[in-house]
């Protein structure tokens, strides 16, 4: 009996040294006390919530412990992937974010539903298994690092796939034939001939066309990289309790900007692109741009009185009235260009709104999908061919015609160099050249562009954005679907339709006020920003009277 006490005796002298040990090591008794002093100093009406709100701050930091892909349906019911972020939270795993990228395949977004639906799959894949493994531990909080490993990641599949097509190639291609010599020189032809040839050539004779640019090969699952990316930078946020994008700001600035701005939106009125039914194809979008200054609230509220007015315009001057796409824009059916900007004058001019001063117009027009290369010309409308040549004419009118237009979103293919420049000369300073950098980001600089449209999809990461636009310092950058508050003389411009708009839209707009808010909290939607000057200046202006670019301005990045 003595030797079984003595012996439950040591077990419980060894515990209590290790426990003690355990306590010191960890300094348990001096947090114990510190909190304990600092709760009778404060003594607060919830006693228990202090002690846990003390002790939550000495807990581990975060640590990524998985990722979930999952398949989903974006605003315009296509598949697509989001990336689902869990975290080790005081002993606890926790979901912390969600996002979700753009699931364009590319510039002419052509992909099959089936090719989408495995391109979606590859993503999930990626983000269940390898990604997963491969960033478990890691700190949320350090973006370079994690977008690093997103990066090397996608650089070995896309080798491996690279590989691969190389292969097949190697294996489709027929076997090489010895080259035939003739036997003997062709004749020469006759004078007569080259008189004919040579006074054909003088009335038929046209510039060449450059050749189309290989488009940007898409890696199938390259969803999964910007979303991931997008999903940690929420997480880091979220841990460190700023909105994201004070968050994006710091990384881009090593410390948080002391002056940030609202961002401008800007909001999609027409679409009178090739997917509309009426003959004209060139006007993808027609944007509008409001005057700085102004609430979100403010400018919904007034486009959409805008579009109502067009809407009624459409029903009584149209036989097919006035037709909603699934985004809330309105699709027209027209002929000629001057059509949609003269349905905007008109309904401007029915609701009071002064177009050039309170509105100005933006036309995206995706001319490098109206290029016919059997006939070398761009197809504005249906049996309506253009060369490049005479399509820069063609603008040069449209902007002399509406002062309102201040910008061109690719107005050419970027092939075109030549007249890119011709354009930038006749328009002077009265337009801006915007051209879409997605998936051309490397490509260098077109001749007379100001500006450029950037977006988040596929395999950019968040430090790849906040690279680019510090490359594009300067100049604007245009980031659609995800509106941010963004760093003093950095302004970052939206894309919303109006109408009947989608989840996506909404949460665009819900997020926009909620910027508003947070930059300016004092000022109720009432009430211009300008009317408080010395607390809260106004942005500075990202079109001026005719166009003038700001050179101080550069439309910076933004998330979802």
């Amino acid at each position: 009996m003595a030797n079984r006490l003595s012996e439950e005796e040591q077990d419980l002298h060894h515990m209590k040294s290790a426990a003690a040990e355990f306590y010191r090591v960890n300094r348990i008794p001096q947090e114990l006390e510190r909190a304990l002093n600092q709760l009778f100093i404060h003594r607060p009406g919830d006693v228990h919530g202090y002690l846990a709100d003390y002790f939550k701050k000495l807990c581990a930091a975060p640590r990524i412990s998985r990722l979930r892909g999952k398949e989903v349906y974006d605003a315009r019911g296509q598949l697509s992937i989001e990336a689902d972020v869990f975290c080790i939270v005081c002993n606890k795993e926790k979901r912390m974010s969600s996002a979700a990228v753009s699931s364009l395949s590319g510039p002419k977004e052509a992909l099959l539903d089936q090719q989408r639906a495995a391109d979606v799959r590859t993503a999930a894949q990626w983000i269940n298994e390898p990604l997963s493994s491969m960033l478990k531990g890691t700190n949320p909080c350090e973006q370079s690092e994690v977008d690093h490993i997103l990066s090397n990641f996608f650089m070995a599949r896309y080798l491996e796939d690279k590989d691969i097509q190389n292969k097949k190639k190697e294996e489709l291609a027929p076997p090489s034939e010895p080259e035939v010599v003739p036997s003997s020189p062709l004749p020469a032809p006759s004078k007569e001939k080259k008189s004919v040839d040579k006074g054909k050539k003088s009335t038929t004779a046209e510039k060449q066309l450059p050749p189309a640019e290989p488009p940007e090969a898409v890696l199938p699952g390259s969803l999964a990289i910007g979303s991931v990316s997008l999903a940690v930078a929420q997480t880091g946020a979220k841990i460190q309790g700023v909105p994201l994008y004070r968050y994006i700001a710091a990384l881009k600035n090593i410390k948080d900007p002391a002056q940030f701005h609202i961002p401008v939106p800007l909001i999609t009125l027409l679409s009178c692109g090739k997917t509309s039914t009426g003959k004209l194809s060139l006007l993808e979008e027609v944007i509008l741009i409001p005057k700085a200054g102004q609430r979100v609230k403010q400018i919904i509220t007034k486009t959409l009185e805008l579009q109502k007015e067009m809407m009624r315009i459409m029903n009584t001057s149209t036989k097919h009235g006035a037709v909603l796409c699934d985004s809330g824009v309105l699709a027209v059916s027209y002929e000629r260009p001057e059509q949609p900007l003269d349905l905007i004058t008109e309904a401007c001019s029915n609701s009071g709104l002064a177009l050039g001063t309170e509105i100005q117009l933006a036309l995206n027009c995706a001319a490098s999908e109206l290029m016919d290369y059997t006939k070398g010309k761009y197809e504005i409308a249906t049996g309506v061919l253009k060369t490049p040549d005479e399509l820069v004419d063609m603008y040069q009118t449209l902007v002399i015609k509406y002062p309102a237009v201040v910008a061109l979103i690719d107005p050419l293919r970027r092939e075109d160099r030549e007249q890119w420049e011709k354009l930038s000369n006749v328009i002077g300073d009265s337009c801006l050249l915007l051209s879409d950098i997605t998936y051309k980001a490397k490509a260098p600089p077109l001749p007379g562009v100001r500006g450029h449209i950037l977006k988040h999809t596929q395999e950019t990461t968040v430090s790849d954005l906040i690279c680019i636009t510090s490359e594009h310092k300067g100049s604007v950058v245009m980031m659609s679907v995800f509106p941010v508050g963004v760093p003093g003389s950095v302004v970052m411009m939206s894309v919303f339709s109006v109408g009947v708009p989608g989840l996506q839209c909404i949460s665009a707009f819900q997020r926009s006020e909620a910027s508003e808010v947070q930059l300016c909290p004092f000022i109720p939607y009432s009430v211009s920003p300008t009317a408080s000057k010395e607390k809260h200046p106004p942005p500075p202006p990202l079109f001026r009277e005719r166009a003038v670019l700001n050179t101080d301005t550069a439309h910076s990045f933004g998330c979802a």
